[in-house]
């Protein structure tokens, strides 16, 4: 994770600076999520975090949340919206939300546009280069006035439809170009950092020069590294308007387009080229072997069609071109993320007009839907490609006429283990097995009145991780008795909270310590959330998902049936909180097929 860490820092900072089409954002919320991470593994494994206050933290659950905390400062940091940080893990990240991760959130948020607000201050005298140009508002345009009619409907429901068709049409064309191998990856980003540098600078010399418009207070032509007006190649008085955007940092070419009160500043020549190269780049540059966003190279891209759109509108329209960039930025973010509420505050923060709140909604929820109509967003190919275990929010059709003993049928072969079990048994189940969890059983209980004599008790569930650490301590018995009160004095809750450590191959047992006995007992939860077999699938996975499980038994209907047959859903969360049955992965598709069509 450490190295994951700096690798993405030094190689965002490299990509930024080098002009690739990219976006800081992605490589920021993965820093954060990074930060979060080791804070939350503090106090365990081989970490150079060794704060023992931090193994408070090592659980599940702090765990998640942290992690969730830094994907939304990631955030934060690179678009400077707290509350826009907040929204993107509600709505994108964070699987199971609740109250209290909502204050935390917020809080980190807020310590994050903090700091950021004192280092602008600092570097406001320019001893920090580009940082803090902007202040908080990276994209002002709050000094236009918005006034539109209802003739102005159309245009930008014209926008959303735009944009919903070219992020389905983005997405499926970025699906295709990332089934590349590692290779691949490290020629592309040769061949991709070439071909951007070339046309950067050669692309301008097909734009005419332009004449400076006396009427405007900017200076024209610019002087210095950022600013409208380039004067790339042309004689004094005058600019070149496709140089203004591409030798700009990608900040500064947003800034440009989003740029009000000039509808004659950019030819819509200029603005096609602009456009057609930030989409040949942006599905290229994106999976590179570099730290990559989506965020800025579809915000250009977006802007780009959005501002050629309000200058083929003309005069038939009351809304200021650079807004119709903004929107068009909005509807393509929409288009192919598929976000909604996050987008909008985050462009609300970004160009710090609330006028713009009905036009942006509005916009969006075309975009959105139309999009949808096509294909997932881009985070869900993206999760596809990579093959990470993902649950959906909801479940699908077939689901509900399933039960969820049908289903783990399909499966056969749980693995369950005795309450007082032969440590040779444990390291069997364990080698043989990736599963997280086990059954724990009682064989021979006194029966309650009405049960058959000799019946199999349920006692609980106990984790791979804890049996590990009773192997990795070696407490064993030297016969078939129970240990409670020796555990607890033995491990401690750090030691039982503890996920990484040496695998079981790791471990070394001399035959006699495979002879003897470990009491599996005081390390049991002995109430696990088990549902009949007779639950319906649809039922068991909304629950699965909303209470945020790990692991779910299902039991027979008649006890008599013997818990040794419980068949049981054992595999782990993803780094997204994420979690996928073991029965619906793709291994067992094919024997589910007959399933569907009931």
């Amino acid at each position: 994770m450490s190295c994951s860490l700096l690798l993405q820092i030094i190689g965002s900072i490299g990509a930024v600076s080098a002009g690739l089409d990219l976006g800081k954002e992605g490589p920021l919320v993965h820093i954060g999520a990074c930060i979060a991470s080791l804070l939350g593994q503090g106090g365990s494994g081989n970490y150079c975090l060794k704060w023992r206050w931090l193994r408070y933290f090592n659980n599940d659950r702090d765990r998640r949340d942290l992690i969730t905390c830094g994907a939304s400062s990631g955030v934060c940091a690179a678009f400077r919206a707290p509350v826009g940080g907040v929204l993107f893990s509600l709505e994108e990240v964070a699987s199971w939300w609740r109250s209290a991760l909502l204050w935390r959130i917020f809080f980190s948020t807020a310590v994050v546009v903090v700091v950021l607000r004192g280092f602008i201050e600092y570097c406001d005298s320019g001893k920090c280069g580009l940082f803090g140009k902007g202040g908080l508002i990276l994209f002002d345009v709050s000094s236009v006035s918005v006034t539109y009619h209802a003739s102005d409907l159309l245009p930008v429901a014209l926008i959303g439809i735009i944009g919903g068709v070219l992020g389905s049409l983005y997405n499926h064309l970025l699906h295709k170009i990332l089934r590349k191998g590692r290779m691949a990856k490290l020629l592309l980003s040769l061949g991709v950092s070439l071909f951007t540098s070339i046309c950067l600078y050669l692309l301008p010399f097909l734009a005419p020069c332009t004449p400076c418009d006396p009427t405007l207070d900017a200076a024209c032509p610019t002087v210095g590294r950022s600013g409208n007006f380039k004067q790339f190649n042309c004689p004094n008085g005058y600019y070149n308007d496709l140089a203004s955007l591409l030798h700009a940092t990608n900040d500064d070419a947003v800034r440009n387009i989003f740029s009000t009160g000039t509808p004659t500043e950019f030819r819509p020549i200029s603005l096609l080229i602009f456009f057609a190269l930030y989409c040949i780049l942006g599905l290229f540059t994106f999976g590179i072997a570099v730290p990559s966003g989506l965020f800025l190279p579809i915000i250009l891209m977006g802007s780009a069609y959005g501002r050629l759109l309000g200058l083929v509108m003309g005069s038939y329209t009351y809304i200021d071109q650079g807004l119709y960039a903004v929107l068009g930025a909005a509807a393509l973010m929409s288009g192919s993320m598929r976000m909604t509420v996050s987008i909008c505050v985050i462009f609300l923060e970004l160009t710090n007009n609330l006028l713009l709140l009905p036009m942006m909604m509005f916009v969006l929820l075309i975009a959105k839907t139309v999009g949808d109509a096509f294909n997932p967003s881009i985070y869900e190919i993206i999760l596809e490609l990579k093959g990470l275990p993902f649950l959906e929010a909801n479940p699908e059709p077939w689901m509900r006429n399933l039960t969820v003993g049908e289903l783990a049928a399909a499966k056969p072969g749980v693995v369950s283990l005795q309450s007082i079990e032969k440590v040779a048994r444990v390291v069997e189940v364990l080698k043989s097995t990736k599963h997280n969890g086990f059954p724990v059983v009682d064989q021979g209980v006194p029966s309650p009145i009405g049960m058959p004599e000799g019946a199999t008790e349920l006692h609980g569930l106990v984790l791979r991780s804890h049996l590990i650490a009773v192997l990795r301590k070696k407490w064993f018995l030297q016969e078939r008795r129970t240990g409670e009160w020796e555990v607890r004095e033995k491990f401690t809750s750090v030691d039982l909270a503890q996920k990484k450590g040496p695998k079981i191959e790791e471990r070394v047992l001399t035959e006699d310590e495979m002879d003897m006995f470990i009491d599996l007992h005081p390390l049991t939860n002995t109430t696990p959330y088990t549902v009949l077999e007779t639950m319906s699938v649809a039922k068991a996975m909304v629950l699965f998902r909303q209470v945020a499980l790990r692991h779910l038994l299902i039991i027979p209907k008649y006890q008599g049936a013997g818990v040794s047959s419980i068949p049981s859903f054992l595999h782990e969360l993803n780094l997204l909180g994420a979690l996928l049955l073991s029965p619906c992965s793709p291994q067992t598709a094919e024997g589910l097929e007959k399933f569907k069509s009931l």
